[in-house]
């Protein structure tokens, strides 16, 4: 999803490449609503991901049947190509569409921060 909406891979990614710094991919799964979506599989997600120029990616296990999913995905990673990358992105779309499963790129529910403003001042001393 993030390919499509204030992209951390166009905006952010390729200055983190060109300084050097070590890339840590998370949400890969866009916290399963993605996969809800229908717009793509578990596998296509951590794919696409591990395809980028990350030094890792994060993925959430709650489960012993995830783990397995994961550790199958890992052992048999192959870099997306371009025509199943392009397909791919041409499924995520409309799932993408301004944001709605990314919320933390839209709200300030994850923003620590804006729903603790008294540590921007406790950090001033």
């Amino acid at each position: 999803l993030d390919a499509h909406y204030r992209s951390f891979e166009h905006e952010v990614l390729p200055e983190l490449v060109a300084r050097d710094i070590g890339v840590l991919g998370m949400k890969s799964l866009a916290d399963g609503k993605i996969v809800e979506s229908g717009a793509a599989s578990p596998q296509e997600c951590i794919r696409y991901a591990l395809s980028l120029p990350t030094s890792v990616v994060i993925c959430g296990i709650d489960t012993p049947e995830v783990l397995a999913q994961n550790v199958d995905i890992a052992r048999t990673f192959q870099p997306l190509a371009p025509t199943e990358k392009s397909a791919l992105l041409g499924r995520t779309r409309a799932a993408a569409d301004g944001g709605r499963y990314e919320t933390f790129k839209t709200t300030h529910d994850h923003d620590g921060t804006s729903q603790h403003p008294h540590w921007l001042e406790e950090a001033r001393i």
